[in-house]
């Protein structure tokens, strides 16, 4: 596939080389590539080129938005013409303002996934990898048995496209919550998580839910 990763930070910086090493083209979309370049530390990823957002997504099977959840609304309307397009939203909705931990600015009744989507009503959203680390997002395997993941929609065809990258991945117990309004329930998994990350050292840790035989 070809594919659009949009955001520059850790967890696009860790999906899209990975993508790029399992053979689809991938481009990784920033605001502006020359200030992107510009920072401290920044170093071009192999095969991957770096471009706006826009340039990066004009004729992507798959757009990828990896960025700051609370920004997406933003970073999404200078993306181009997502009509049509699979968006697949990892990110989620967290404010920091008040320090750490933070919390979430859209919960309970609406979630930042069906913000998306009502604001895109064309594009295909779906949710998914948000309630895992950016390197178990690409490496699974990290973790010594396997776990679970989820995707939430309204497209079907949408989400089969983003299962079978899910599996291409690694990621062999993936669940279909349904429509996009599930996407709450994994978004609302953030405020645990962090409370698990502190509790345990580490954010090399997921769900694993096991069936009644």
């Amino acid at each position: 596939m070809q594919v659009a990763v949009l955001g520059t930070g850790m967890v696009g910086r860790t999906i899209a080389p990975r993508l790029a090493e399992l053979g689809h083209g991938v481009r990784l979309g920033t605001r502006d590539p020359s200030a992107t370049r510009a920072r401290d530390g920044w170093t071009d990823l192999p095969g991957v080129p770096l471009m706006t957002f826009a340039e990066a997504t004009a004729g992507a099977d798959l757009v990828v938005h990896a960025g700051n959840g609370a920004a997406a609304l933003d970073l999404l309307t200078h993306a181009g013409d997502l009509a049509g397009a699979v968006l697949l939203d990892v990110s989620n909705p967290l404010d920091f303002s008040a320090g750490f931990p933070p919390t979430l600015v859209v919960k309970d009744t609406d979630s930042l996934a069906e913000q998306l989507q009502r604001a895109f009503p064309d594009t295909r959203v779906v949710k998914s990898l948000n309630t895992l680390t950016a390197e178990l997002m690409v490496h699974p395997d990290r973790l010594p048995e396997p776990t679970s993941v989820f995707v939430s929609g309204d497209d079907d065809d949408a989400k089969r496209l983003v299962t079978g990258l899910l599996n291409e991945l690694g990621h062999r117990d993936v669940i279909d919550l349904g429509g996009i309004e599930t996407a709450r329930g994994t978004e609302m998994w953030l405020p645990l998580w962090l409370r698990l990350m502190g509790a345990l050292g580490t954010a090399d840790f997921n769900l694993k839910i096991v069936r009644p035989s």
